[in-house]
């Protein structure tokens, strides 16, 4: 499974395969995710803030094709390496913000607030379509939900996921921050996920085979 935490301009991944029981770190990667010839391509809705709103709508355009290129060459990379490891990725998570998203362009660049929403937008807009385009389904989760989540679904408490996640890095090495280690725990989270979708579908294809005595 895949975790992303991403910032304007670049992304955090982690690569986690392994069990549920005994997650594994099989890559851990920065993604850079602005073209360095567009300039401001890091901040793009900063960029298009002064501009008419028909050239803004250009400019922006161009910004998404890059990123959604290199977006969609990193991520093809990971899912090679992953494979290489045995392992066959099969959903990503994408780290959310909990920033309010404007309605349309004019509205965007109207507002500072949405403004740093929609930058942040971008990046994982590209991201999901890097996803698509390797056929690995994406589900985004606000950064501020995922230890909920993970403490009910992976039945640990929080002190005990940041332990195992902290363990993680130790054996993975640096670099090993903050980022890495919410990717890592969002990838384990679907890879929990997934074994729990298996396990369901195993046992209700068992049952009409079933009989009674």
């Amino acid at each position: 499974m895949l975790g992303f935490a991403p910032h304007s301009g670049w992304t955090a991944v982690v690569v986690i395969g392994g069990t549920a029981a005994k997650p594994l770190v099989l890559a851990r990667e920065r993604l850079e995710l602005a073209d360095a010839n567009l300039p401001g391509a890091s901040q793009p809705y900063h960029a298009i803030e002064d501009l008419p709103l028909d050239v803004a709508n250009e400019r922006l355009t161009a910004y998404q094709a890059a990123s959604e290129r290199l977006a969609t060459a990193g991520i093809r990379t990971l899912v090679q390496t992953a494979r290489a490891g045995g392992i066959e990725p099969r959903a990503v998570g994408i780290l959310d913000s909990a920033g309010r998203a404007g309605a349309t362009l004019a509205a965007i660049l109207a507002s500072h607030a949405l403004i740093h929403t929609a930058d942040g937008n971008h990046f994982r807009a590209a991201l999901e379509s890097g996803c698509a385009a390797a056929g690995l389904p994406a589900i985004r989760l606000r950064r501020a939900d995922l230890e909920t989540h993970a403490a009910r679904e992976l039945r640990r408490r929080g002190e005990a996921l940041r332990k195992t996640v902290t363990k993680l890095g130790r054996e993975a090495g640096a670099p090993w921050g903050a980022d890495q280690k919410e990717a890592a725990l969002l990838a384990w989270l679907l890879l929990v996920r997934a074994h729990s979708t298996r396990a369901t579908t195993a046992s209700r294809a068992m049952k009409p085979n079933m009989r009674l005595s």
